[in-house]
């Protein structure tokens, strides 16, 4: 079976190509329910019950903006153990917010893959990097430097031969 290989920085660049989707169909509907709600106000009928509405739609695609900017800033780092965190991190995302709605909203379907489909990528994402970490620390012998071993055994508080 040949193993997949997904980098860390597609993986966020896919939650990114997400969460600008998320961020046009949620501000569509803010937008859509807002001029609904404002013909009513023209009419007798009213409008005033659909104000939470407009506040929820819009409030969830501005939480997938701040998300967009965050996956921004996560592009910029570099080390491994970090980027796998993170991975994990988009992936247990994306999985709770597709469980989410497919329970709540099941109509959803393409919504429901895009957010499936950053969730495997971020999964790949994370087993890819853990891979990377391992082949790592195999090509890199390094020991601990006399002085690390000392500052880590003061830290320790064991008693080092040669403090006597």
């Amino acid at each position: 079976m040949k193993k997949i290989n997904v980098s860390s920085k597609t993986s966020i660049i896919i939650s990114i190509i997400t969460s600008i989707i998320f961020v046009l169909y949620f501000a569509y509907k803010g937008f859509v329910v807002y001029f609904i709600q404002k013909a009513m106000d023209d009419t007798f009928v009213g409008g005033s019950a659909s104000d939470i509405t407009i506040t929820l739609w819009f409030g969830i695609s501005l939480s997938m903006v701040l998300s967009m900017f965050l996956f921004f800033q996560f592009i910029k780092i570099k080390d491994l153990n970090s980027q796998r965190v993170i991975q994990k991190g988009i992936f247990i995302g994306w999985a709770i917010i597709s469980i989410v709605m497919i329970i709540f909203v099941p109509s959803y379907i393409y919504l429901n893959l895009v957010s499936i489909i950053s969730s495997i990528v971020g999964l790949l994402s994370s087993i890819t990097l853990k891979g990377m970490i391992a082949k790592d620390l195999k090509e890199r012998k390094e020991t601990l430097s006399e002085k690390e071993i000392y500052l880590l055994q003061k830290l320790a508080g064991i008693k080092n031969p040669k403090d006597k």
